[in-house]
């Protein structure tokens, strides 16, 4: 076929660089209310349940992960069903493992620092966190939870 975008390599990879973009553009989106989702129990925790601060960011992070994760498989990567009820645990594992482990552990040592060291106020900081730790889950998502069969 004369217009196969497998003949023009260049086509393929400008459909694919939009695939990922408008991909990206989802996760942010989906991003965007997990952050919300993750500020709202922050604040739940750090003031009304006066939790400690770095207990209370562990908390938030993982209800945002288990949120996030639903809405990606259910939104994101809808392109990628699971064929089967056990992958989509195995991909809940997967995410929580992943993006859920780069979240704690990435906020967890950012609050430490911009809260504990630096005394910023700790939504600012918990923000700055999220931002920093997005980058590295959405990469972890394409190509570790949702891969894409060959």
């Amino acid at each position: 076929m004369m217009g196969s975008s497998s003949q023009f390599p260049v086509l393929s990879s400008q459909k694919g660089r939009t695939g990922t973009f408008l991909r990206w553009l989802k996760f942010n989106a989906v991003g965007g209310v997990g952050v919300g989702v993750q500020l709202a129990a922050l604040a739940i925790f750090r003031s009304w349940l006066k939790l400690d601060y770095l207990l209370a960011t562990a908390l938030a992070v993982e209800i945002a992960v288990v949120h996030n994760f639903f809405w990606h498989e259910r939104f994101t990567w809808k392109d990628r069903p699971s064929a089967r009820p056990m992958q989509s645990l195995i991909r809940l594992v997967k995410f929580n493992a992943s993006n859920g482990a780069v979240s704690i552990v990435g906020n967890l040592v950012l609050m430490r620092l911009l809260v504990g060291a630096l005394k910023l106020n700790y939504i600012v900081s918990n923000c700055v966190a999220i931002v920093v730790c997005s980058m590295v889950n959405f990469l972890l998502g394409d190509r570790f939870v949702f891969e894409a069969a060959d």
